[in-house]
């Protein structure tokens, strides 16, 4: 952390010993600078390291079939027959009070003056990269309106298993940004004067990543050029979804190894945390 001159170090409210049974964050506790929020039920993250290594379109599916693909994920994620209450297969539920949840109390309507600025994409394995795009567009205006574009739309633009977030996932991400005003769930990916006019937009802002043509083959921002109200910014960033991608592939069985180890450890303090409730039990009764 020193190195990395790293202010606090954060973590969801699930297991976090190590494999020799010791709290990995015991040093930074100890030092003060340990932040625990509370974990998302449903979402996890080794689910998205296994799709990542699959690179299928598993997750995509409403299908509640399970399939040989979902089995070998499962192997991936899981690395074992048991099961963890904390890793494992994403079984996210949305519902309006999770999504009140990330929305935070800040959600409201533009007032009159607000400067509206509208970007859309895919904002997959939201990262860094997105983060200072919604900064700069911050800089540009005060509401900021993200267009979501759905599973089916990204799939069709970047092709193999992406989106590896379902646009439910994806939603939570981009609401628990600060930058973040509005959400527009399953966004259109053409930007029509309809679109312009009923969201009040004043810019139409774009990072640098490649724009594909839609499906009849026209610029999605041909309306927004034609007004003077789109711009190309660039965040600086270098990290992308892509690059990320590929790390996780890169590193494929070191990843699966460390995602078998800690289900089985997960499943050992599950199991011992019972039989010790179930004997406190015992000597109570």
């Amino acid at each position: 952390m020193e190195k990395y001159n790293c202010d606090f170090c954060a973590h969801g409210d699930d297991i976090t010993i190590n494999v020799d049974g010791v709290d990995a964050y015991a040093a930074v506790k100890a030092a003060g600078k340990y932040k625990e929020y509370k974990r998302t039920q449903g979402v996890s993250t080794t689910d998205l390291v296994g799709r990542m290594l699959l690179m299928t379109k598993q997750h995509l599916s409403t299908n509640d079939e399970k399939s040989a693909e979902s089995t070998q994920l499962s192997k991936i994620t899981q690395g074992s027959e048991l099961h963890s209450p904390y890793t494992g297969s994403s079984q996210f539920l949305a519902s309006s009070k999770r999504l009140i949840e990330f929305m935070g109390t800040d959600s409201r309507e533009p007032a009159p003056g607000d400067t509206v600025v509208y970007v859309a994409g895919a904002f997959d394995l939201f990262h860094a990269g997105h983060v200072v795009l919604l900064e700069k567009c911050r800089e540009i205006g005060n509401f900021i309106i993200v267009g979501l574009h759905s599973d089916w739309e990204v799939n069709r633009y970047k092709g193999k298993n992406y989106p590896i977030m379902n646009v439910q996932e994806r939603v939570l991400s981009v609401l628990a940004c600060k930058y973040v005003s509005d959400v527009i769930i399953g966004a259109p990916y053409t930007v029509t004067e309809f679109m312009l006019d009923s969201l009040k937009i004043n810019f139409v802002v774009q990072g640098q990543t490649p724009v594909y043509l839609d499906e009849h083959g026209n610029d999605p921002y041909e309306v927004p050029k034609k007004r003077g109200i789109y711009q190309t910014v660039d965040s600086g960033n270098i990290l992308t979804t892509d690059a990320i991608v590929k790390r996780i592939i890169q590193n494929r069985l070191q990843f699966a190894r460390r995602n078998s180890v800690k289900e089985e450890k997960e499943i050992m303090v599950v199991e011992a945390e019972k039989k010790r409730r179930e004997s406190t039990q015992g000597t109570t009764s």
